[in-house]
């Protein structure tokens, strides 16, 4: 029986491993380590690395694999996952060509981004990708089924919660409510400083969250704290 409502401490490969089969209903993510790609990943070759994000003092790796991990605890294929422009493509080969999902690109557009545009385009947008596989059903309304989201960057939210890529709650908020029902179980593999269960929590949903970090462990679950007590679920 997979226990929910609690982060788990710990590397997202190991943990996954001790989860069972068809055991959660969606998953949202934004990894934020190395991606080594070992040998046998399909069109992606031997020993490549691929950097979701560079982040000064985020260095230690995962191997892609946790994809595989990915797609064999979740019911069916349902999942977000925030990347950089340059992932697209090998995401696009691994959900698409490879396990023949659906997909969306969403995308966050920020109001206000940092102004740096020396020979290329400002970096006023994120990318997340959703893909699905056939059959799952797409809930929501017109309003939250919009495929771009726009605010300022969250440099608030960054600062609150010492955490240097939170995620629009807003924006995470929409993903739930789209893609789970009520008391579905809503996993996060890097779940950083908590929004995706604060979100779940919001929309009387099940969490999962697993982080390596534990000073974001104790942000995440502090949010927790305050989101519960916002809404007296004590």
């Amino acid at each position: 029986m997979l226990e929910t409502n609690k982060i788990i401490q710990g590397d997202c490969l190991e943990v996954l491993k001790t989860f069972p089969d068809n055991s959660v209903d969606l998953i949202i993510t934004d990894p934020d380590y190395e991606m080594s790609v070992a040998h046998g990943s399909g069109a992606f070759g031997v020993k490549k690395k691929i950097s979701f994000k560079q982040i000064e003092g985020i260095c230690n790796g995962f191997d892609f694999s946790v994809l595989d991990d990915f797609c064999r605890v979740l019911k069916k294929t349902n999942i977000y996952i925030f990347c950089s422009l340059k992932q697209i493509p090998f995401l696009l080969d691994y959900f698409v060509s490879q396990r023949k999902c659906y997909f969306n690109i969403i995308s966050w557009h920020k109001a206000n981004p940092v102004p740096t545009c020396n020979n290329k385009y400002l970096p006023d947008t994120e990318f997340c990708l959703f893909f699905r596989e056939k059959r799952v059903p797409l809930f929501g309304t017109v309003s939250s089924k919009s495929s771009y989201y726009l605010s300022p960057s969250n440099q608030k939210d960054k600062r609150l919660y010492r955490h240097p890529t939170v995620k629009p709650l807003p924006l995470t908020e929409r993903f739930i409510i789209n893609s789970s029902k009520e008391d579905g179980i809503i996993l996060d593999p890097f779940i950083g400083s908590g929004t995706t269960a604060v979100a779940a929590i919001k929309h009387n949903r099940n969490y999962i969250g697993i982080e390596l970090n534990p000073d974001y462990v104790k942000i995440a679950n502090n949010r927790i704290l305050e989101q519960k007590q916002q809404l007296k679920l004590f």
